[in-house]
């Protein structure tokens, strides 16, 4: 859902711009200034391999994993006096290795500083991989990083920070956990971002405590969605294939090719990138969200080589020093098999090329900035003056949803909506970096406070964008209607479009309503809007202007044909919500009438005298809305307001009729009847109340 002159695009490319997971951003940063950290030195090379070993973490990697932590010195070059790791050295380098029998060259980096002036140490634990593939993102290489705070005194582990995808989603944390367990990751499939392991479960990733397991993060549970802050879900990114739902991954593009066919890359296949099963190759050509993606399935169990136990493969442990020479990790932009607008890809082209080198980055030298859990941070300001006090961040927060027709009412003219079964990723247009949902829900953090455009896509889907107002004083934003964003299937979507250059009224709000489903959508514009809706829904569509008057226009799409629905000349004011109660007791009358007609023959005299009550009813609302919007449009207020009053006398009588008639009219009619009937009162009423004619 987007403004109209944005939207030509937007069926076949919204998708390539949410190209922003991963890449050179950092986690843990706030649109707010916290308070200051100490300094930290680097601990001696004794003490640092010491702690190394005794937190050197277990990994577990997903059975379609192709790229695992390994040693990127066997890929370096000299470039204008620096050494790089270039992409194409280092993904070509390692398939070839990789052909010759296991993973090449396990290896997970380490760097241990502490905080001058107490006993709070940090190991970091640095994975390197030579490339990404994760849903709609992929760069050449990867560095993802595991912090461990330890107190050194009584050498005791305080907190677990995992690194998720980006500065925009929390990272997985665990405050205190057992000092008698070893740290164990799950590595996301393709993207490598970490979810802790602390239960009992050790391949499975765990939100929340269940009987006897505990849950794998202590991160705060959501706010600003009342659905789901009675929940008490922790806001944090895990593992959504491990979580139920499905992601589905692309194939990157480079010269024209996919990057498997390049010259350069000769080691390269198609197999060595995520599986087909996984993959799609084009989400425009989806008509309907993806069946059939397998869930997380555990592969290859990584350990450190000094770990007393059986694994799959044993890592080598290497100080990160010895690899801070390398001065870069280069490699082209990077490009969608799909048709993307050039605009669109120079603008995430930071997270389609390359990873920063860690030792570059706040984080390596302070890792408490790579904390994203306000209460966490506190947690340790509170017990080490090194680290400084947490400040708000600002979030958004919704759930996304699919609209599908629901069986309460007429056929194709009423929606519900039901839980995602194919993960969708959500970008605020504002900051190029996407944030993939986790069973539907998203949270985006460290958004600057203002007007933002978040725009929300998924495989076989209709976009769906809304602009976002962003309080400064940290309060959790919920987009939106109630928090909630119903995706439509690309097979039953329509485009409404809404004004435009001959528009009788510049428009500052827009929204809509289906008949069962209620209210879904609701966004402020800038005088028109356009709207993917389901073919199978009935619906009111809601405008107002800049003087918040009111109009109300009914939309009623049909299955199956594609083409698009307009309100050329959308108004406000009397006439056009009388208007729209004429039609929507003419479009209710219509499908009474109907049934009085197929039906006459079988019914009962008493029976029949009721439905065909109802029918006239409604006849006579038509009747007496028209008439109030004819005197609106005249200028006659005074009359307008008399017909008005006659039009709510005869909904009182409409709803009488509904009850005389109600045991003779299916059930979803008899529904729909009565959802239209309040629609209408409701219209009515404002029709009443409003000043503009």
């Amino acid at each position: 859902m987007t403004d109209t002159l944005e939207f030509d695009v937007d069926r076949r490319t919204v998708l390539g711009t949410l190209a922003g997971i991963g890449g050179t951003a950092l986690a843990g940063c706030s649109a707010f200034e916290r308070e200051t950290d100490g300094q930290t030195s680097r601990l001696d090379g004794e003490t640092a391999r010491e702690l190394a070993t005794e937190f050197a973490p277990t990994l577990y990697f997903d059975a379609n994993e192709p790229w695992f932590p390994t040693d990127p010195r066997p890929y370096t070059s000299e470039r204008d006096g620096e050494t790089v790791v270039t992409g194409f050295d280092a993904l070509d380098g390692y398939h070839e290795q990789y052909s010759d029998g296991g993973p090449p060259k396990p290896t997970v980096f380490y760097n241990a500083v502490e905080y001058e002036g107490s006993s709070l140490a940090v190991v970091q634990f640095w994975f390197y991989s030579v490339f990404d593939q994760f849903t709609t993102n992929f760069h050449w290489h990867d560095w993802e990083v595991l912090h461990v705070f330890v107190d050194t005194e009584t050498g005791e582990p305080q907190l677990y920070v995992a690194s998720s995808h980006s500065r925009s989603v929390p990272n997985n944390e665990f405050l205190d956990p057992d000092p008698s367990k070893v740290p164990r990751i799950l590595s996301e499939l393709g993207s490598h971002s970490s979810a802790l392991s602390i239960n009992d479960v050790p391949d499975r990733f765990q939100r929340v405590a269940i009987e006897d397991l505990l849950a794998d993060i202590t991160n705060t549970a959501i706010e600003g969605i009342e659905d789901l802050a009675d929940l008490e879900i922790p806001l944090a990114y895990g593992l959504p294939r491990d979580e139920g739902s499905r992601l589905p991954f692309l194939v990157p593009e480079y010269e024209g090719v996919p990057i498997y066919e390049h010259e350069r890359l000769q080691s390269v296949t198609r197999e060595s990138l995520i599986d087909d099963d996984l993959t799609i190759r084009s989400y425009d050509a989806l008509t309907s969200p993806p069946t059939g993606l397998p869930t997380r399935e555990t592969g290859l169990v990584f350990r450190h080589r000094e770990r007393e136990a059986d694994t799959d493969v044993e890592y080598d442990l290497v100080p990160s020093s010895e690899i801070e020479h390398i001065a870069a990790f280069t490699g082209p932009q990077l490009s969608f098999e799909f048709t993307v607008p050039d605009i669109v890809e120079d603008a995430v082209a930071g997270h389609i090329t390359t990873t920063g080198v860690p030792w570059s980055q706040p984080r390596y030298s302070n890792p408490a900035a790579d904390i994203s859990v306000p209460n966490h941070r506190t947690a340790l300001a509170d017990r080490y003056d090194v680290i400084g006090e947490a400040a708000p961040i600002n979030s958004v927060i919704t759930r996304v949803t699919e609209a599908v027709t629901t069986d309460d009412a007429p056929e194709n003219e009423g929606l519900t909506t039901t839980e995602t079964t194919v993960e969708p990723v959500v970008l605020l247009e504002s900051d190029p970096e996407a944030v993939p949902t986790f069973g539907g829900v998203v949270v985006v953090q460290d958004v600057p406070a203002g007007e933002h455009r978040l725009t929300v896509n998924g495989a076989g889907r209709a976009p769906h964008s809304e602009h976002v107002a962003v309080a400064d004083d940290g309060t959790p934003t919920a987009a939106g209607v109630g928090g909630e964003i119903p995706l439509v299937a690309n097979d039953r979507a329509t485009k409404l479009e809404i004004g435009g250059e001959n528009a009788a009224t510049e428009l500052s709000a827009v929204a809509l309503e289906d008949d069962f489903a209620g209210r879904l959508y609701e966004s402020p514009v800038d005088g028109t809007d356009a709207v993917y809706v389901h073919a199978g829904g009935a619906y009111t569509t809601e405008v107002r202007d800049s003087d918040d008057a009111i109009g109300a226009y009914r939309v009623n799409p049909t299955p199956g044909d594609e083409s698009t629905v307009r309100i050329e000349r959308p108004e406000t004011g009397k006439a056009s919500l009388a208007t729209f109660v004429a039609d929507i007791a003419d479009e209710t009358r219509a499908a009474v009438a109907a049934l009085s007609d197929d039906d006459d023959a079988d019914r009962s005299g008493g029976s029949s005298n009721a439905v065909n009550g109802l029918e006239r009813a409604l006849a006579a609302v038509a009747e007496a809305a028209r008439r109030a919007a004819e005197r609106a449009r005249n200028g006659e207020r005074g009359n307008a307001g008399k017909q008005l009053t006659t039009v709510a006398e005869r909904l009182l009588r409409v709803e009488n009729r509904l009850t005389e008639a109600s045991d003779d009219l299916p059930a979803s009619l008899s529904n729909a009847t009565q959802n239209r009937l309040e629609q209408a009162n409701r219209r009515t009423e404002q029709a009443q109340n409003i000043e503009k004619l």
